[in-house]
């Protein structure tokens, strides 16, 4: 059968997205007087929520950081178009936690023990160099801006759906966008980390009972998952135009080395971006990093769920011309008006969650390793909190622009690119809490390499017909594919590394100061259980 879009605006949809955005926006206000400190004015306080967050609050946090508007509308709408290749998110968010469990406790001890606030500010205390760090944080920052608008574009799917984007008028159509902006922008603003932190628990909340609900009661609708994948094998055994298959229900053999490096490259590259490792050190132990990375792969099991609505869509017979609308046409089409409603209020503070620390991150990275390093060496830190604050708004300015004047395929394809980017700074990162041994030039040396090779070599995978960076894998004459792009840029990246550091060694080239000790990298601050934060409405405004 197929489902059409409903004409006109949705009001009860509308209406009920309406009152948990103003739910949302209450608690992001309320966020400033939760759990606050008689120091407000500092980077611990604004940007790390006073690294005071226990077990369940670094969970939903997490969780609310890590999986995103766009990741609820993005891999759904790649298994809708493509079929089994979508679901490569699903491993790669498997094989993420035993990784972090190496290395993350290690990141939170050395931070907690030198008020380390972002990941450069590691890696020039470890290698004592500024110039590495900078490479680091200016790597972090052009990384997470696509992202952030590409949070932008999942409320903007959203509203499409449900009829209030259409206008021909840009002012009328980009409204209610920009009202959303205004809002993240001052409560992030106000409340810094907390406010995200509590928002999460609605956000996260929203999304299981969505995913429960729609696992259970689309397939009904539809005849149950035999007539789902069923339809869902009509379509990509059909022909396309050039006479070829437009996907698969299982990966094809001469696909299967792209898939298997590109969640492997993911997978590494995750808690390098600047938000994750942000939420992260918001933890107030490393026992709690632990913990996390036990129980967050339960959101591994709701994205595999997430992704078979992308089959679900196909049997609904959902047609749209971009596949992001795919799922929340999907909503709009199958659900009645309320709990659509309901499923698009998950999805648009789904974004908001990320977009608020994303923007958090990169404004520490700029307040902390290009302001302080270079600009202002004697800030104080409420003149590092201020500007912090002040950049944070400016990064989600950028964003808002990047989505309102550019075509979103650019977004995508720089937020593909942005991941190459991230995993270049893997060796500084996760080799300097394990080693020593690298030199700071080399490791600089490999950064550079990396970087270089994975951009010309997305661009050189461009689409003739596009001006701007494409796809994730690359196939090399006379050798064959060689999968994921960032991955062999990060291989790269470590044989220039090694090499280089062997020749400076050799060479006794001068070495930079390390301010860590090998104690600082298992030191905890002590841990007195799992905590059990709730919402100021419940908990109280203080503790």
């Amino acid at each position: 059968m197929t489902l059409a879009a409903n004409d006109g605006v949705n009001g009860v949809a509308l209406g009920v997205f309406i009152f948990f955005f103003l739910a949302v926006t209450v608690i992001g206000f309320m966020a400033a007087r939760w759990r606050r400190a008689e120091n407000e004015q500092s980077l611990d306080e604004w940007g790390l929520g006073g690294r005071s967050f226990g077990t369940w609050v670094t969970w939903f946090l997490l969780g609310g950081d890590l999986y995103t508007a766009y990741t609820f509308v993005a891999v759904p709408a790649a298994v809708y178009a493509a079929g089994a290749a979508g679901f490569f998110a699903v491993p790669y968010t498997i094989l993420v936690y035993p990784l972090i469990f190496t290395f993350l406790p290690r990141l939170w001890s050395v931070s907690h023990k030198h008020g380390y606030v972002t990941t450069s500010d590691f890696v020039r205390g470890r290698f004592g160099s500024k110039g590495l760090s900078l490479a680091v944080a200016v790597t972090g920052i052009l990384a997470t801006m696509p992202y952030i608008a590409l949070q932008l574009v999942g409320i903007q799917a959203v509203l499409d759906v449900m009829g209030i984007g259409g206008s021909s008028n840009w002012f009328v159509k980009d409204l209610p966008l920009l009202i959303a902006f205004a809002v993240l922008a001052a409560y992030t603003y106000s409340s810094g980390l907390r406010a995200p932190a509590l928002i999460a628990f609605v956000k996260d909340t929203l999304i299981y009972i969505v995913i429960l609900v729609a696992i259970i009661y689309i397939p009904i609708k539809l005849g149950g998952f035999d007539d789902i994948f069923a339809a869902a094998r009509h379509k990509f055994e059909t022909p396309n135009a050039a006479g070829k298959p437009t996907g698969a229900l299982v990966p094809p053999e001469a696909g299967q080395w792209t898939y298997a490096t590109l969640a492997l490259g993911s997978a590494l590259a995750l808690f390098m971006y600047p938000h994750s490792i942000t939420a992260t050190l918001s933890s107030r132990s490393r026992n709690v990093i632990r913990r996390n990375t036990t129980i967050l792969p339960l959101y591994s099991l709701m994205l595999g769920l997430l992704a078979l609505l992308g089959f679900m869509a196909i049997a609904a017979g959902v047609k749209v011309k971009n596949g992001q609308l795919a799922i929340p046409q999907l909503f709009e089409d199958m659900f009645p008006d309320w709990f659509a409603g309901v499923a698009f209020a998950a999805i648009g503070i789904g974004a908001l969650v990320p977009a608020a620390i994303m923007s958090i991150a990169a404004a520490n990275l700029f307040t902390r390793n290009i302001y302080k390093d270079f600009i202002k060496p004697d800030a104080t830190p409420e003149q590092e909190t201020k500007v912090s604050k002040l950049v944070s708004l400016l990064v989600k300015v950028g964003a808002l622009v990047f989505v309102l004047t550019m075509d979103k395929t650019v977004a995508i394809n720089f937020q593909l690119l942005g991941g190459i980017w991230i995993l270049q700074t893997f060796p500084s990162l996760v080799g300097g809490l394990f080693t020593r041994w690298f030199h700071r030039w080399a490791l600089l040396a490999g950064w550079a390499v990396g970087m270089a090779y994975g951009t010309l070599a997305a661009y050189g995978v461009a689409s003739p017909t596009q001006k701007h960076f494409g796809g994730s894998s690359k196939e090399i004459p006379g050798i064959g594919e060689i999968g994921y792009i960032g991955l062999t840029a990060f291989l790269l990246n470590v044989a220039v590394t090694v090499v280089l550091t062997v020749v400076l060694r050799a060479l006794k080239a001068p070495d930079g100061v390390d301010e860590t000790s090998p104690e600082d990298y298992t030191a905890d601050a002590g841990d007195p259980g799992v905590q059990t934060e709730l919402p100021p409405a419940t908990a109280g405004s203080t503790h």
